[in-house]
Formats: C-alpha cells, sequence, structure tokens
C-alpha cells in the first residue's frame, strides 16, 4: 500500500486515525514525514497523537517556538519534531542543522516543510491535511 487516506469529523476520532497512520508507518518501514496543511489544520495535534505511540516520557509539546524538539523512545530510539513556521529562509534552517537530523535514520515529524526550499529529501511520506465540510481530511503518500 503507497498510500492512505483518513476522515476525521470530531476529536474523538483523532486518537484511533493516529494509530492508523503510526501502523501505516511502521508497515511501510517509514520514519520522516512532512505535514501539509493550512494554519489551524491540526498538524500539531495530530503529531502529538501519533507521538503518544511512542510512549515518551517527556512532555511533548509544540515546537513552534524552539524549532525543532526531540524526544527520546525507550523503543524507538530519537524522535523529532519540527515545526518550521517561524524560519524565513531555507539557510535558516541550515544553520539549524537540518541536513544531519534528516540524515538520520530516525523518526522525524515535520511541519512547514515548504519553508525548507529543496532542502527536504524526496524520501520524505507526504502527508496533507485538508478541511471539507466541517471534517478533516488526511491523505498520506509514500
Amino acid at each position: 500500500m503507497t498510500s492512505l487516506e483518513l476522515k476525521i469529523k470530531s476529536l474523538a476520532d483523532i486518537p484511533p486515525a493516529a494509530k492508523e497512520i503510526f501502523d501505516f508507518l511502521q508497515l511501510n518501514n517509514r520514519k520522516q514525514i512532512a505535514f501539509y496543511g493550512e494554519m489551524g489544520a491540526g498538524k500539531t495535534t495530530l503529531i502529538n497523537a501519533i507521538l503518544s505511540h511512542f510512549r515518551i516520557d517527556d512532555h511533548v509539546s509544540s515546537p513552534t517556538f524552539s524549532i525543532i524538539n526531540e524526544y527520546f523512545s525507550e523503543k524507538y530510539g530519537k524522535v523529532y519534531h519540527c515545526d518550521f513556521y517561524r524560519i524565513n529562509s531555507p539557510k535558516e534552517a541550515l544553520e539549524l542543522g537540518v541536513e544531519e537530523l534528516f540524515a538520520d535514520d530516525t523518526w522525524c515529524f515535520v511541519e512547514w516543510p515548504e519553508k525548507l526550499g529543496n532542502l527536504l529529501p524526496q524520501n520524505f511520506v507526504s502527508l496533507k491535511i485538508t478541511e471539507e465540510n466541517a471534517c478533516r481530511l488526511i491523505e498520506i503518500k509514500l
């Protein structure tokens, strides 16, 4: 399976959708995901729900101000959650060390990947969240 489509109608649908996404990524041996969606689409909320499956003891929060949060999971190792909303150029992302981060074989969830220009590797999974009729549609493409 190279794609997955989900519909979230309410907040109660988020945990089962996150589990399905997590299972899909593991099944396809994919760890690096680029999250696309408008402001308020639910990218951070969905990422936090997915991260709950990593059994991370650290507090999971939005990295909007820190830009990159690093967590550790006993089972999965390092896990990164990046929010590039506040960067102004791909050069700024380079200065943060994204090339090294992306080169690692670690779990990496990236919000606002469009801010990275051509720095985002081709192997990233694309996860797009759109809103339609008060529902969130999630489309994942490998």
